[in-house]
């Protein structure tokens, strides 16, 4: 992999605008790159990722492969995470795992990152490229405290600059780049030598089990963080909050994890969903008060009546609230 006596690997996520900073990343390796390449990039579950690999093929004179479960891998390869699973590494293999999701996401960034520093330390160099919100930003944060280097897109450079601004704000970049300058820099850094591993924290190593489901319990988010009076959006379990420097965290105890933007924003949805479900029950009992009154006594109906205008009060409020909802979403779409 490396001329150094520690391995190197380069961990690369990335999510909205990917396919074509991946793209970019991609023709600038050579041929002789001296190391393995894993990338993720967030994609829906009903997708096979074979058209990214197609198009990295295409731009790279690297291999760009699909990963598979238990997979040995070699320098100068391409490997991607495939959808609705995570890609972990180990000591010289790939692990897919049907894990929880984290941060709304599988493949997520951060266990992939988590994973290779755990098993490679100071030997691994991350690089978080455009993308919303900020999965990357707590596995960056891993791989520094391992040792490893960050890399980081300028935020002017990203088509959507959360996730790298996010790392550059939490983390600190080592190097803070437009995506022209990557491939150099890559290659310059692999001809460093590394001074001998550290060891791994013990947070870092729990959080990379959990991902490869080798531990799931309360025993072990509760050696994480404090339980708080939230809920897990995803299972309804119990959360507990992890600190990480300014950054908040949240794990239930069956694996889900969320950065407290995320889990904002899934408080949010579950709200708008309820708030949906809310208006179509209000709005059928105001239509079947409406037509019982067509079918009652003149005094029951004044009752009825009443009641339909009261329910009306109540639709108002409702897409008043749906209104705010949707302008709060594209405001926040917007930034």
């Amino acid at each position: 992999m490396s001329s150094n006596q520690n391995p190197m690997v380069i961990v690369i996520g990335a999510s909205a605008g990917g396919m074509a900073a991946l793209k970019k990343l991609a023709a600038q390796f050579p041929k002789d790159f001296p190391a393995p390449i894993f990338i993720v990039t967030h994609m829906s579950a009903d997708t096979t990722g074979e058209a990214l690999v197609k198009v990295l093929n295409e731009s790279s004179s690297l291999a760009c492969v699909q990963a598979h479960d238990q997979q040995t891998f070699e320098s100068g390869t391409i490997y991607l995470a495939p959808s609705d699973q995570h890609m972990l590494v180990a000591k010289g293999k790939i692990r897919i795992t049907k894990g929880a999701r984290e941060n709304r996401s599988r493949p997520a960034i951060d266990p992939l990152f988590r994973s290779a520093a755990v098993a490679y330390g100071n030997g691994v160099i991350g690089v978080i490229l455009t993308g919303y919100l900020d999965d990357g930003t707590s596995g960056m944060m891993a791989i520094k405290r391992c040792g490893g280097v960050c890399i980081a897109q300028d935020p002017e450079d990203a088509a959507y600059p959360d996730m790298p601004q996010s790392v550059i704000a939490n983390v600190g970049a080592d190097h803070c780049l437009p995506i022209a300058g990557m491939g150099a820099l890559l290659s310059d850094l692999l001809r460093r030598e590394l001074p001998e591993r550290g060891e791994v924290p013990e947070d870092i190593m729990i959080e990379a089990r959990i991902a490869e489901r080798v531990l799931s319990d309360l025993p072990s988010v509760e050696a994480l963080g404090d339980q708080v009076p939230y809920n897990c959006p995803d299972c309804g379990g119990v959360l507990w909050q992890i600190e990480e420097g300014d950054i908040l965290r949240y794990r239930c105890h069956t694996g889900h994890a969320f950065t407290s933007s995320v889990l904002l924003t899934q408080q949010n949805e579950r709200i708008e969903e309820t708030l949906w479900v809310a208006l179509r029950m209000f709005e059928e009992r105001q239509n079947l008060l409406v037509t019982m009154s067509k079918n009652e006594s003149k005094r029951a109906t004044s009752s009825v009546s009443q009641r339909a205008k009261d329910s009306q009060v109540h639709i108002d409020r409702i897409r008043a609230m749906l209104k705010a909802t949707d302008q709060d979403s594209y405001g926040e779409e917007a930034r």
